[in-house]
């Protein structure tokens, strides 16, 4: 399986931004070893708010500088964190989570949103998968509408 030739396949034909979340998100959190919550928080109002997702329920507004999808979105870099009980002000919408990878999709300098993946073991992602959801990020962008 490759994931990165599988996203940019189930979403050639789609430029919806709604569709191309739920369908990356369970692509994603169906094929990752590891994981307990996948998915995307969109830029509202100033504030991310709850896209589609995999997983628990989860918070549905998050203000820009909080946790590590707000510190994301206000820096416009993707951030790994090894123990999320480490991060300063973390959001913990599911207590099982232990590390996470947030990558913020950036598209002609304007902030549309955040790609979260939450996994319930310590350090679970490596340089490799920031790559990885970068490019899958990456893909997404270029087959997506991002007009919200």
């Amino acid at each position: 399986m490759n994931i990165l030739e599988d996203a940019k396949n189930l979403l050639a034909k789609e430029t919806d931004a709604v569709a191309n979340m739920a369908n990356l998100s369970a692509l994603i959190f169906n094929n990752l070893p590891r994981l307990n919550w996948a998915g995307f928080y969109v830029v509202k109002d100033g504030e991310l708010v709850l896209g589609p997702f995999q997983g628990k329920p989860a918070c549905v507004r998050i203000k820009t500088g909080r946790g590590v999808c707000g510190t994301a979105a206000e820096k416009m870099e993707t951030i790994v964190v090894p123990d999320v009980h480490q991060f300063p002000g973390h959001i913990a919408c599911d207590g099982a989570s232990e590390s996470e990878i947030v990558v913020p999709v950036v598209k002609n300098g304007v902030l549309f949103g955040v790609l979260d993946i939450d996994s319930p073991v310590k350090n679970r992602f490596s340089p490799k998968d920031k790559k990885l959801f970068e490019d899958l990020v990456e893909v997404f962008k270029q087959h997506t509408n991002l007009i919200y």
